[in-house]
């Protein structure tokens, strides 16, 4: 299973099936395909990139254990069980995305949470 934690090193989602990324509540929040983020709308929020997960600017949204580059990482916090998997919405196509800003060493001014 992948954590993912957030610029104040909180646990914020996990990933254990490769492309489904979950909250870390348990509610369903995204999916991955060919390295870009995607809501289940279809529309793409971000992307995957050395452990991290960008949005669509570029500014790192979440780091996993061993991401490498992008801004300091802050202490994990302690991790709580996490939450039971709710059921996945239906997947819409992905909106295709053509254009891909390079990874910045910022933090995102956004939450993940709020992008999906």
């Amino acid at each position: 299973m992948i954590e993912y934690f957030d610029k104040s090193g909180r646990p914020t989602a996990f990933c254990d099936s490769g492309t489904d990324v979950y909250l870390w509540n348990g509610r369903p929040a995204a999916f991955i395909h060919d390295d870009v983020v995607f809501a289940f709308t279809g529309q793409a929020i971000g992307r995957v990139t050395d452990g991290w997960i960008c949005d669509l600017a570029g500014d790192r949204l979440l780091f996993e254990y061993d991401a490498v580059g992008g801004p300091p990482k802050p202490e994990r916090q302690k991790r709580s069980a996490v939450g039971a998997r709710a059921r996945k919405p239906t997947r819409h196509p992905p909106v295709d995305v053509s254009t891909h800003a390079a990874p910045s060493l910022s933090w995102s001014d956004r939450d993940f949470a709020e992008l999906i």
